[in-house]
């Protein structure tokens, strides 16, 4: 069963900005990554499917399948791990989360499902969505 990662995405305003952030970086359609300071050690456990769940402003709003964890070495010679991520972006039913430091593992069961295009949330505003999570509508 796939494990998942969670991670803060530090410094993006909604799901829209973390969207022109990697179309700008990446090129639109095209894979994308994340470099961070720990290797996961449950490697092959999060390359059976596992996702990266995205927090932003304390809510996990979206989420990105997990394509590759390579081994690199900074320009510092200090070695990091690149999450190479499938450039879809899957918005999940929002769930507020507390901040934290680094990257998380994240169990199947403790992972928000994805959003229902039948409940109609997909197209909802941010602003809206973001107002109805905080009114405890969602």
């Amino acid at each position: 069963m796939a494990l998942h990662l969670i991670k803060l995405s530090v410094g993006t305003e909604s799901i829209e900005d973390l969207e022109r952030w990697r179309d700008r970086v990446f090129g639109k359609g095209q894979p994308t990554s994340h470099v961070t300071r720990m290797f996961p050690k449950r490697r092959d456990e999060i390359l059976d499917g596992g996702s990266i769940y995205w927090v932003i402003k304390r809510v996990v709003q979206v989420r990105q399948r997990v394509l590759d964890l390579e081994e690199i070495t900074d320009s510092a010679g200090v070695k990091r791990c690149r999450i190479v991520l499938e450039p879809e972006l899957i918005r999940t039913n929002p769930a507020p989360k507390r901040p934290f430091q680094g990257w998380r593992y994240l169990k199947p069961e403790d992972a928000p499902g994805d959003l229902s295009v039948a409940a109609g949330g997909e197209n909802l505003p941010e602003d809206l969505r973001r107002k109805l999570l905080e009114l405890g509508a969602w």
